[in-house]
């Protein structure tokens, strides 16, 4: 019985040493991966990697780790076409991720995620700068729309306009907004002079390769784009 103990209490603390070594080493990962992502993103703030599984060690030893999620307050900048757009409160969470000794080399078999786009941020990216983005609530189907301001002359006159605009996603990588109707009022050629204004795609580059836009949902303060993506390079 003695003995028994003995072995039993040897055990128990060989067992608190490997939790132990094992919590350390995920601390030290997750600060390296952290700053290796905001180095090869191009980031001005670090993100927060949390590094899940049980026990870290041995999926080290099998290079590759079970889930990482990532979440940046701060937000991103993207490019969109020839302008900047800043993406905030940029999260994702990676699944299947193939890593190599040093953590220079991070790669997700899979991951999903969301990024959150101001009206602010977004008015910033349209085509004119007479152009404010607002919310716009959703259509009787559910689209996600916004309200798109925008001032055309007519006639030597400045005319406002207010349209309700869709928002979409296309190809992957782009957001389109388009007014579904234009109060013209039977003036000649002013549907034309807003859309001109109110109309535009947005093409969104620099995120991790690998991501791409899925769908857009507006909210009260914002876009919020949800994430999708397969081999997703974040270290490179």
């Amino acid at each position: 019985m003695r003995a028994l103990r003995i072995t039993l209490i040897v055990a128990i603390v060989l067992g608190g040493l490997f939790v132990a070594a094992d919590r350390a080493a995920v601390y030290i990962a997750e600060n390296q991966a952290a700053e290796k992502i905001r180095s090869s993103q191009g980031l001005s703030g670090t993100p927060s990697v949390s590094i899940k599984g049980f026990p870290f060690l041995t999926q080290v030893a099998g290079s590759e780790l079970e889930e990482v999620d990532i979440k940046l307050d701060g937000g991103i900048t993207a490019n969109a076409g020839d302008r900047s757009i800043k993406v905030s409160g940029f999260d994702a969470q990676l699944h299947d991720v193939r890593i190599d000794s040093s953590f220079t080399s991070a790669i997700a078999g899979r991951a999903t995620g969301t990024a959150h786009i101001s009206y602010e941020d977004l008015t910033k990216a349209t085509a004119d700068p007479g152009v404010s983005v607002a919310y716009g609530g959703k259509d009787g189907s559910g689209r996600s729309q916004v309200k798109v301001t925008g001032t055309v002359p007519v006639m030597g006159q400045p005319v406002t306009r207010s349209v309700v605009s869709t928002v979409t996603v296309m190809n992957g990588s782009t957001i389109r907004v388009r007014a579904d109707e234009v109060p013209a009022q039977g003036i000649p050629g002013l549907e034309q002079a807003v859309r001109a204004k109110t109309d535009f795609d947005r093409q969104l580059t620099g995120l991790p390769k690998g991501l791409k836009l899925d769908k857009v949902v507006t909210t009260p303060t914002g876009v919020d784009v949800t994430l999708t993506g397969t081999d997703v390079n974040l270290a490179g």
